[in-house]
């Protein structure tokens, strides 16, 4: 074989290559596509042809666990400032980093759904529930519901959010530590609810995961309270 030849043969060598991947690559971009309206569809809840109603447990949920998901990560980040204690930092860190993506997913979805993020008619939270006074069945709060009137179950008060940001050191954990577990049953009680009563296919798997994510977060909680010479509050 001449140079030349063998310089064309490399070159349609290569030639033939670059096909290759031009057409792998095409298939790996047709089925993120593909994808993308799988997980478009899903998200809709029936295929694609509607959405969940306003008044429906998946936007009552998406809606409620976004506000609940906030003010966790707000705890956490109060308590970032307010102690040098590594696991609790930690803790602190995987509870704000996962719930403010999650509460991304949820108010993602209300977007997709063009459904609005405050209840409409003035309903009260937990009203998707099926409780008639719109605050659900307080689970897992503290006193009156872990959040006092018109708050969700486990939720902080403002006085409560006021003093953990007053204290430092141990205390601070301490009461981080029990308004967390407060939430965390809180949080439970709501996912579950969902898990049950919710009809989007994604969005029930989300709020099983949480059940589970937070079940284990409990536990871990009730470890590094007793490890501190406390308990939780309730």
């Amino acid at each position: 074989m001449t140079a030349d030849a063998g310089r064309t043969a490399d070159s349609e060598g290569r030639g033939r290559t670059r096909r290759v991947w031009w057409v792998a690559g095409g298939v790996v971009v047709l089925l993120l596509a593909l994808a993308g309206v799988a997980a478009f569809a899903s998200a809709r809840g029936d295929g694609g042809s509607g959405v969940p109603g306003v008044d429906s447990a998946d936007a009552g949920f998406a809606r409620d666990m976004a506000v609940h998901h906030q003010q966790a990560v707000e705890m956490s980040f109060i308590v970032r400032d307010r102690t040098d204690g590594e696991d609790v930092r930690r803790l602190a860190y995987d509870i704000a980093n996962t719930q403010a993506n999650q509460r991304g997913m949820l108010l993602g979805w209300l977007d997709l759904w063009v459904l609005p993020k405050v209840a409409p008619g003035g309903a009260g939270p937990m009203a998707w529930m099926g409780h008639g006074d719109g605050h659900g069945d307080h689970a897992g709060g503290h006193g009156d519901g872990g959040g006092g009137a018109g708050l969700m179950p486990g939720m902080a008060t403002e006085d409560e959010l006021t003093r953990l940001g007053t204290l430092r050191g141990e205390e601070a954990e301490v009461f981080f530590l029990q308004l967390m577990t407060d939430h965390h049953k809180g949080g439970v009680s709501m996912a579950e609810a969902c898990a049950s009563r919710c009809a989007v296919p994604v969005e029930k798997r989300l709020a099983r995961g949480m059940v589970e994510g937070q079940q284990s977060e409990l536990r871990l909680m009730r470890d590094m309270l007793a490890a501190r010479g406390a308990k939780p509050r309730s």
